[in-house]
């Protein structure tokens, strides 16, 4: 009777431990991983942009990953007004955009590993790349019409010297006005943070990740002409991501 006893608890010894070390070895078999998501920093306002990135496996606690960033880059003395006459807002001062794409290359350290179904999973990454600083004009309608005549309302690229007079801007012309006039700038970036992991499994990621960022060009990117501009950004953000691993 008590080898029986003894049988049936090996049995079901085995049946628990079994797929629980094949799950374990599952685990280990990911060796890639795709996610994409949301940028909120610093210099973009409420959402500053967008990102994909797939990522290695070196060994059990390192990851190599490659990353494409699109952000919008916000002179910080941006002030919106409204036109009088028509109600549209418009960016005071403001003579270009700044659109940037951010390829980059990093490496991920696990500083804590969740578990299976539970947990968060804590990484520290840091990551370098090429900065593409598209300076895209930005297009207002101004009237150059004066008392007494008709409204002469036209579409260009502001500029503080022909228009002087706030109240003759009718608002901004939208970004795809100027959008194929890019001025390409080159520059670098330098990346460095913390994500947490909260996926429910390990084969799917859902998460979030902080840090710092410091971008520098080869010459000042002029956003707004009065103002003072800046060859170097640096910034604080949050990225929201999801992905799946195989």
């Amino acid at each position: 009777m008590i080898r029986y006893i003894a049988f049936v608890l090996t049995l079901a010894f085995a049946s628990i431990a079994l797929p629980a070390l094949a799950q374990s070895e599952e685990e280990e078999e990911f060796e890639n991983e795709l996610s994409y998501g949301v940028n909120l920093n610093s210099n973009g306002g409420l959402i500053g942009g967008a990102f994909i990135r797939s990522a290695y496996t070196m060994d059990h606690n390192m990851l190599q990953f490659g990353a494409v960033e699109i952000v919008e880059v916000k002179h910080p003395r941006e002030m919106r007004g409204y036109s009088s006459e028509t109600g549209d807002s418009f960016i005071i001062g403001k003579q270009n955009y700044l659109f940037v794409v951010r390829p980059h290359y990093g490496r991920e350290l696990v500083l804590f590993r969740k578990a299976a179904e539970s947990g968060v999973q804590v990484n520290a990454l840091g990551a370098i790349g090429p900065s593409l600083g598209f300076l895209v004009p930005y297009y207002i309608r101004y009237n150059y019409g004066q008392l007494g005549t008709p409204n002469d309302v036209r579409t260009e690229q502001y500029d503080p010297q022909d228009h002087k007079s706030l109240e003759k801007v009718q608002g901004s012309a939208g970004v795809f006005t100027g959008l194929g006039e890019g001025d390409i700038n080159l520059g670098a970036h330098l990346k460095g943070g913390l994500s947490f992991e909260y996926g429910r499994y390990n084969e799917s990621i859902a998460g979030i990740e902080v840090g710092v960022m410091v971008e520098a060009y080869t010459k000042k990117l002029v956003m707004i002409p009065d103002a003072k501009n800046y060859s170097r950004f640096t910034s604080v953000y949050l990225n929201i991501y999801y992905g799946r691993r195989k």
